[in-house]
């Protein structure tokens, strides 16, 4: 089902689940998608209550880092939120974003109801026949399981932090790809 709430001006809202490596990376970019209204960073897909950083960094839990998106369909679909995922991340590379390396940096997509996985797998099917990429693409289509937020030094955490080794070097890049690739559908004040 899709999660929906009302707010005091009556916008409906839908949520996203993602994992694409670092969920910094993936944080950044959508929190300047017009029509995204938070991103929150965490982890699901694994077997542990409440996991920490350190122990999904382990690799022992089965959990990735994901963001959840929650965005307003009337501005922004579902399908373009997957479009913006599938160009923000390496979806080719099984357990891993360039340096990044175990299943916590794992290509996932956690569909919260029917019509969010058929649009995925839709979307997949459409990009392999296109041969967009050079390789298979590896990306897991997986019902939603129980998300945990990451802990709050990692919420918007290149905006606090830009000048942070990562981030500069590895998040500011796809930030700056990001943004141009999608430079008409970033919020005003981006």
């Amino acid at each position: 089902m899709t999660e929906q709430t009302n707010s005091p001006s009556d916008t409906r809202t839908e949520v996203a689940t993602l994992a694409g490596g670092c969920f910094w990376c993936l944080e950044a970019c959508y929190q300047q998608l017009d029509g995204v209204k938070s991103v929150v960073s965490g982890y699901e897909g694994g077997h542990v209550d409440n996991p920490s950083y350190e122990q999904v960094c382990e690799g022992d839990t089965g959990h990735a880092e994901v963001v959840q998106v929650t965005y307003d369909p009337d501005v922004v679909t579902y399908e373009e939120i997957l479009i913006v995922f599938f160009q923000i991340h390496d979806p080719t590379t099984l357990n891993r974003q360039g340096n990044d390396v175990g299943t916590q940096y794992r290509s996932a997509i956690f569909y919260h109801n029917d019509a969010q996985k058929t649009a995925a797998e839709h979307l997949i099917a459409e990009l392999m026949a296109e041969m967009t990429y050079q390789h298979p693409i590896v990306t897991q289509v997986v019902a939603t399981q129980t998300f945990w937020p990451a802990e709050a030094y990692h919420q918007n955490y290149f905006r606090q932090h830009p000048d942070q080794g990562y981030c500069a070097y590895v998040v500011a890049p796809k930030l700056k790809k990001f943004r141009e690739k999608f430079a008409r559908r970033l919020k005003s004040a981006a």
